[in-house]
């Protein structure tokens, strides 16, 4: 009995402390489909949890990181929501495939249309972004989140190295070594001529044995055939000589 009432005041306490834990857990955040790779292009996912029991959320802003502007911004329709990308002018402009980019998106905003947030559930909003910066590890998006009831949740605060993590702390992307196919493509490519080339001699080295192997074949073909002829002939003539002597 006593064993009992002990584990069942430990499951009340860790029952607890999940309680505790998981408003403090559920924030906006942002994760990337697959690996965001420096230097490369990745769909973000924006995810969204309504944490108030008593309102739904009506909009969302997520501003993008100015200090490292991308180039590519393109959000994907969500049905129900209206969205409006703000863009500004680059102190220092971009050169992306051999153009200039002068401005690039500072903001994008979700607003509901005839749909929302309610209490107990999430909502993500994915955008495709590039190219990445290639001189950074991460990346800091300040996001706010609106309530129909007018409340505003400010996700704008850094975490420090170190530190704890912050109240309203802000979605971060982490960025991943740069891919294969942006960096070392020559090395790869050689290996892959290499293969090929290889795999060209094998074949050609296997035709050749197979050319040889069909010419002895045909080769004893054609003997076999020459001395069955000759037996016959010399069986015919047998022959001949045979009944000629049974006539004399």
């Amino acid at each position: 009995m006593k064993l009992s009432r002990i584990a069942l005041a430990g499951g009340v306490a860790a029952s607890t402390v999940l309680l505790i834990a998981g408003p403090a857990a559920a924030h906006v955040s942002v994760q990337p489909v697959g690996e965001a790779a420096k230097g490369g292009y990745a769909t973000l996912n924006f995810k969204v949890p309504n944490e108030r029991d008593q309102a739904s959320t009506v909009k969302l802003e997520v501003n993008f990181p100015a200090d490292h502007p991308l180039s590519s911004v393109t959000p994907q329709a969500v049905p129900g929501w209206k969205i409006k990308i703000d863009k500004s002018k680059l102190d220092k402009p971009l050169e992306v495939h051999g153009k200039k980019i002068t401005e690039a998106v500072s903001k994008v905003t979700w607003t509901a249309d005839d749909s929302e947030i309610a209490p107990g559930y999430f909502q993500q909003f994915p955008v495709s972004v590039g190219a990445l910066p290639e001189d950074a590890d991460q990346l800091v998006f300040k996001a706010i989140q609106t309530y129909d009831n007018k409340e505003v949740v400010r996700w704008i605060e850094e975490a420090t190295e170190g530190g704890e993590e912050p109240e309203s702390p802000a979605p971060v992307l982490k960025l991943s070594a740069a891919a294969d196919d942006h960096h070392g493509s020559g090395a790869a490519a050689t290996k892959e001529g290499d293969d090929h080339k290889a795999a060209d001699t094998a074949a050609a080295t296997e035709e050749t044995h197979a050319a040889a192997s069909s010419s002895s074949s045909d080769t004893t073909a054609r003997t076999l055939g020459i001395i069955g002829i000759v037996i016959g002939v010399a069986g015919v003539a047998f022959g001949v000589l045979a009944g000629r002597r049974r006539s004399a």
